[in-house]
């Protein structure tokens, strides 16, 4: 597939969420695009390596949650990033964010180092932790205007997760497939974490037939000092 056809496939499924882009960054996606398909031959990042389900379903997905960001010039986190998804799209779209990319796999981290450095990206870092132990640290804790995740764990224990580095009044923003049966299951941790369900929508994925659920949790309350739980804990025992 050429430059030409990626730069179309970017603006017509962006054109859904209000999202333009100009042509230097549209090269730096297709740059990420290019690397993030050349480490995959060497290690498991993304089992999608076709350029138009990049395109979709890594770069336009993790640009749908746009709407949901009150302003641009926001601190965010991204916990269990994987292939920089949300997050480095978001840098590359909006260049005032200040982005955490955090992962538990060190070879992740290097690719995530290698294209933030090949983009030239700014204000954007790649750690290397669990998000309990991340969570825990004062420089990180409630410091966050926005945490996201994208398809890491059942929503009980994305809360958290995630929650912990949200200031209150931020929000954490869950990407979740087709299914949202476990906001039922939820409550608890919501009310434990100091969170509140703000918002649940459905979106159809442009140029696929994949349906996407958005939660955006809003942080009312700080969290307990106890949360999270050290390692392997709240995936093991849920706040349930």
């Amino acid at each position: 597939m050429n430059n030409i056809n990626i730069e179309d496939l970017l603006n017509e499924g962006l054109n859904e969420f209000s999202v333009s882009l100009e042509k230097d960054q549209i090269n730096e996606f297709i740059k990420y695009k290019d690397i993030l398909k050349e480490w995959n031959e060497k290690i498991n990042i993304t089992a999608i390596e076709d350029d138009k389900e990049i395109i979709v379903k890594h770069f336009i997905d993790s640009l749908s949650i746009i709407p949901y960001m009150e302003n641009k010039n926001l601190r965010l986190i991204d916990i269990g990033t994987g292939g920089g998804f949300p997050g480095i799209p978001l840098k590359i779209a909006y260049k005032n964010l200040d982005i955490t990319l955090l992962d538990s796999l060190d070879k992740r981290i290097k690719f995530l180092s290698t294209v933030i450095n090949e983009l030239g990206l700014k204000n954007i870092r790649a750690c290397h932790s669990r998000a309990e132990d991340f969570g825990l640290a004062a420089d990180n804790r409630e410091k966050y205007d926005i945490a996201t995740a994208r398809a890491v764990a059942n929503l009980p224990v994305l809360l958290e997760y995630c929650l912990p580095f949200v200031k209150v009044g931020g929000i954490f923003i869950a990407m979740k497939g087709s299914s949202i049966e476990e906001i039922d299951t939820s409550k608890k941790a919501l009310e434990v974490l100091g969170g509140k369900i703000e918002k649940v929508d459905t979106i159809n994925l442009p140029m696929s037939d994949a349906v996407r659920n958005i939660i955006v949790v809003r942080k009312v309350n700080k969290t307990p000092a106890k949360y999270p739980r050290k390692a392997g804990k709240p995936s093991k025992e849920p706040i349930l």
